[in-house]
């Protein structure tokens, strides 16, 4: 199965594509940038633009999407929930199925502990992925980690279902 995970944001928005159903590999990673000058809308469109790119090029199965924290305030949670929103609408326009992580589950499916903070998180996905670096930026690692969590709760789901036959 191959996952685009998504961390998004109107000015910056992660993505990340990994795939496997053992050990998962990186397909590709990156950050979509938009003018922090430009209105929000075009910011918006142009985000969208870009996501419906990544998808037609990555091809993946899925889509998952990281929740607004919500301990941010609230300007930068309705923010985050439009760029959310313009993910949803793209994955959506490609007749992909979408998941929604909190960051705490994120943490949690990739580093172990739901509190982790991000240089942690980072660490276990270059891990995972088998990667020596990664200089992509926290966006696309966030991203990544996204994509890993789906990976990873889909594989544990399979499993409970298998088991229980």
């Amino acid at each position: 199965m191959r996952v685009l995970g998504v961390d998004p944001g109107t000015v910056l928005l992660g993505y990340g594509v990994v795939e496997g159903t053992g050990r998962a590999g990186l397909v590709g990673c990156g950050v979509l940038k938009a003018s922090a000058r430009l209105p929000i809308e075009q910011r918006l469109c142009s985000l969208f633009d870009g996501v419906r790119r990544v998808i037609d090029e990555m091809q993946p199965d899925e889509v998952a999407i990281e929740d607004p924290f919500a301990g941010i305030n609230v300007r930068s949670a309705f923010m985050i929930g439009r760029a959310q929103a313009l993910a949803i609408l793209a994955a959506a326009d490609r007749h992909l199925p979408v998941a929604y992580y909190s960051p705490a589950e994120v943490k949690r499916h990739v580093s172990g502990y739901g509190r982790g903070d991000k240089a942690q998180v980072r660490t276990m996905v270059m891990l995972e992925l088998g990667l020596k670096e990664l200089d992509e930026g926290v966006d696309a690692t966030d991203a990544l980690a996204v994509a890993l969590c789906h990976l990873h709760a889909t594989q544990a789901a399979r499993r409970l279902a298998r088991d229980s036959k």
